[in-house]
This record gives structure tokens, C-alpha cells and sequence, in this order.
């Protein structure tokens, strides 16, 4: 079996000094080799682990051709945005890990998997190089409708798209002052460079998308104001904007942020170049993150960079209350946060901030051991009596999940919800408790991956379509 072609990074010394990409890509050479790896099975199985269902075994053999243009459009059939999802996707717990490579019970992808993500990157950066844009025959049957899309994250740009290929005039509204959701706001430069999301999004008004931004539904108009104006669907694809927290005490200390306000004023409002722009944050000399996570991960390679940047010397620790194993973020995450200095502390599970003239400088935290399984399918971290110690930190970044933000729901009662804020949809059309009104990502399921919410988006957006023919 021949090596895996190992993807170029920058060293992690030339990391931690600016928000530059770290991981490189493929050069035509490296994606030939990498792509002749694959089996081209005559069952792929890596397509059942692709949410949004491309053709994996088509475009790599395409690759395999050297035919970048034709892999670029096999991609497009399914997928709009491949030069984000090939940065970005958890492959490896995904389409890689359904790879014949990978034993049934590993708990993520073999190192021999192909790598499917970097592949699909390769081929939508090349089409972007080359200025290929998507074969689309737009059908006229839906050219009479408008349809809202509220959000334009993943779900939302995932469901403006595939509207749009059909012909529905489409107008996405976003609360922000820039589009793209939680590729913007939460994800950082070092991972998705600003002008790969940038062109896809653009690629994306082509098509005929209007991007409305600085809307805020449930504020700025209601679900009924849409719907009044001519819209003959609405898709909701709000997110989970609301942090969660863990209700200790001491927690309105200041100097400590939620990751979603520490990510979206650095990534969003460009902390990092204060005082360039003005959006200044609070950096630290002893970072402590909370969580385990890509969210936690990118909080914590971001806070490295801020210090290093401004001159200290890095001091960042992720404490976590299982193992590395549990740990639900990238495994590649992972290993670029170790490479660049990020300390870890496992088992380890917070009970009390503790501070001085109001601003932290420590966390009492006690040690913990695994026990049984819970819910979520991981063993349940149980702490240790008598294991309290203090972790020193004069800036603390929770990250531990996002919930339902309610401010749409909160004003409109008929629209239904769950107890966790979550909007209940049709499982099979994703239709909410309001005709026409349909919902996905996020604010649906939890909160999940990126490309879980484009999935959710192409499936409302088929479900949406079935609803405009019942119109006609």
C-alpha cells in the first residue's frame, strides 16, 4: 500500500507570528499521487459518509486523469463550496472514515484513508485559479417565486444555492455587517482564508443570490413581515449564536469571554489588527481554554497568535474534563495546537473562578476519573473528592457549546421549539410548525458541523421546492 501523501504545512515557528494559512495544498503533482491511491471501489463507501452526498469515487478518478475541470464540476453537482469543505470538513470523521482504509471500529479515519478533503480542496482551488464557474442550466419553473433565507452560514448559503440553480430568485437576510455566519465569525484566518470564503460567496450571487446584511429577524422585521412581502417560502437557518456557559461561580469575573465574542471580535472585527481597527481584546500572559472542541481549539491558536503577536511569550492551556480520545475536535486541530505550544490538561473539570479587584486570575478545578457511558456515547468524566487544585489564568475563554439563540422565536409563539430553544421541523421535509416556513442547521439539530448544515440546507431547500410546485 503506498504512503499517503502528506500535505504541506507552514512550520509551526512561521504559524504562531501572523493569521497566514497553515496548511498549504496540494500541488497537481501531490494530488496525482495522493488520487492513485484510491481504489476506485466498485461500492465507495466514502460516499454514504458525505453529508451532502458527492460523487467521490468520480472525481478522484477524474483526478487520476488529470482532469481538474471535469472533477471540479462532478464536485459542483453537489456541493457549491469546495474550497471551504475541503478546508474545513471533520473528513475524518466522515467520508474518510467510511474509506475501506479505515477498520470498522476505529474511532476516526486511518492514517492510510485517502485524503478525500484535501482532494476536494485541490480541485476547487483550481477552479477558482482558473476562473471555472459551475454548469448550471437554470430551469424556469420556479422563476416566478421569491423565496427568504434567513441566515447565511452554512445552511443558508447550502439552501440559497440550490434554489438559485433552479431558477427562485432568492434574497438572503444576515444579522451581521458581513455574510457567511459562523465561516466568518468563528472560524479563523489561519484556517479558511478570507478570500476563499469571499469568492465562493460570490460565486453564489452569480447565480442571482441578493445578500442583505445588518437584518436581524425578530427585530429589524418578523417572520410575518417576510412573508407578507412576497416571499412564497422561507428557510430559517439562524444557527446556535448562544453561548453556553458553565454556572460556576465566579463567572462574571472580568477577563473572561465566551469563545464565540473572543472569535468574532478577532476573525469578525479584526481584532488582531488593533489598533488598526478598532475592536481591541483583552490578551493575557496566562490564557486558560475550557472545552474540547474545534471552537476550544480555534480559541486556543488564536489567544497563542494574539501573544505572540504583541509580544509575550505564548501561554495558552486547554483544560478538558475527558481525554484526548473524547475529544471531539479534529484530530488535525489537535495536533497543530500541540505543534505550536498549546498545553493540555485532561480530565480535568472546573468549579469555581476565582479573582482579584474583580478580574480573574485562577480556576479551582478538580481532577476526574471516566465511568460509564453517557448520552452522547462517551464516558462520563466523574470528579475525584479531594483532588481540588488552582490553575493560574488572568484570561479565560469558555468553550462549550452553543444553544439556540431565541430571538426570532421568542416574538413569534407559533413557531414551535423544544426545550432547548431548538426550532422542531418535519424530520422528513424539514417544515416547520408554519406553512412555508421551513428550517435547518444549527438551530435545528444542535449544534453540529459545517457540512452537516449544508446537507440540512439542500434538503430544505428540495423540500422547499416541492412546496412551490403544490403553488403553482
Amino acid at each position: 500500500m503506498k504512503e499517503p501523501i502528506k500535505i504541506k504545512e507552514l512550520q509551526p515557528q512561521q504559524r504562531i507570528n501572523s493569521f497566514d494559512e497553515v496548511v498549504l495544498g496540494y500541488s497537481e503533482e501531490e494530488a496525482l499521487k495522493e488520487a492513485q491511491r484510491c481504489l476506485s471501489c466498485k461500492n465507495p463507501t466514502c460516499i454514504s459518509g458525505c453529508p451532502v452526498g458527492i460523487d467521490i469515487k468520480k472525481f478522484i478518478s477524474e483526478i487520476k486523469k488529470g482532469d481538474f475541470e471535469s472533477a471540479y464540476y462532478t464536485i459542483g453537482e453537489k456541493n457549491n463550496f469546495p474550497s471551504i469543505c475541503g478546508r474545513i470538513c471533520p473528513a475524518e470523521y466522515q467520508c474518510r472514515k467510511a474509506c475501506v482504509f479505515t477498520k470498522k471500529n476505529e474511532p476516526f479515519a486511518s492514517e492510510q484513508a485517502i485524503n478525500i478533503h484535501f482532494l476536494e480542496r485541490f480541485v476547487g482551488d483550481y477552479g477558482m485559479k482558473h476562473g471555472l464557474q459551475l454548469k448550471i442550466e437554470k430551469s424556469l419553473e420556479f422563476s416566478e417565486f421569491r423565496v427568504a433565507v434567513v441566515g447565511s452560514g452554512p445552511a443558508g448559503l447550502s439552501c440559497a444555492g440550490e434554489l438559485a440553480c433552479r431558477g427562485v430568485r432568492v434574497d438572503i437576510f444576515e444579522s451581521l455587517h458581513k455574510p457567511g455566519g459562523v465561516l466568518s465569525y468563528g472560524i479563523p484566518p489561519f484556517r479558511l482564508p478570507r478570500n476563499i470564503l469571499n469568492y465562493e460567496i460570490e460565486n453564489l450571487k452569480k447565480l442571482g443570490v441578493e445578500i442583505k446584511t445588518n437584518f436581524v429577524i425578530g427585530r429589524t422585521a418578523g417572520l410575518k413581515d417576510l412573508l407578507h412581502q412576497g416571499y412564497s417560502a422561507v428557510f430559517l437557518g439562524l444557527g446556535a449564536g448562544l453561548p453556553a456557559f458553565l454556572n460556576i461561580p465566579g463567572e462574571n469575573l472580568c477577563n473572561i469571554y465566551s469563545a464565540n465574542e473572543f472569535l468574532t471580535r478577532v476573525n469578525l472585527m479584526s481584532a488582531f489588527k488593533f489598533p488598526e481597527y478598532h475592536t481591541p481584546v483583552n490578551i493575557g500572559r496566562q490564557i486558560v481554554v475550557i472545552g474540547g472542541g474545534n471552537t476550544a481549539m480555534d480559541a486556543a491558536r488564536t489567544a497563542l497568535r494574539l501573544q505572540v503577536i504583541n509580544g509575550f511569550s505564548p501561554d495558552v492551556t486547554v483544560i478538558y474534563r475527558r481525554t484526548e480520545v473524547e475529544m471531539p475536535a479534529r484530530r488535525l486541530e489537535i495536533e497543530h495546537a500541540k505543534e505550536e505550544g498549546v498545553k493540555f490538561e485532561f480530565l480535568v473539570q472546573p468549579v469555581e473562578f476565582v479573582g482579584e479587584n474583580g478580574y480573574v486570575n485562577g480556576i479551582k478545578c478538580l481532577r476526574c476519573e471516566l465511568g460509564e457511558p453517557d448520552s452522547s456515547g462517551r464516558r462520563r468524566p466523574i470528579p475525584i473528592s479531594g483532588s481540588e487544585f488552582q490553575v493560574p489564568a488572568d484570561v479565560v475563554i469558555i468553550a462549550i457549546g452553543l444553544r439556540a439563540n431565541r430571538v426570532l422565536t421568542s416574538v413569534t409563539p407559533e413557531l414551535e421549539t423544544d426545550k432547548y430553544g431548538n426550532i422542531i421541523v418535519n424530520p422528513d421535509t424539514l417544515e416547520t410548525s408554519i406553512p412555508g416556513v421551513f428550517a435547518g442547521g444549527d438551530i435545528v439539530g444542535g449544534e453540529g458541523t459545517v457540512i452537516e448544515a449544508m446537507g440540512m440546507g439542500k434538503r430544505a431547500a428540495y423540500s422547499i421546492l416541492n412546496y412551490l410546485r403544490g403553488r403553482k
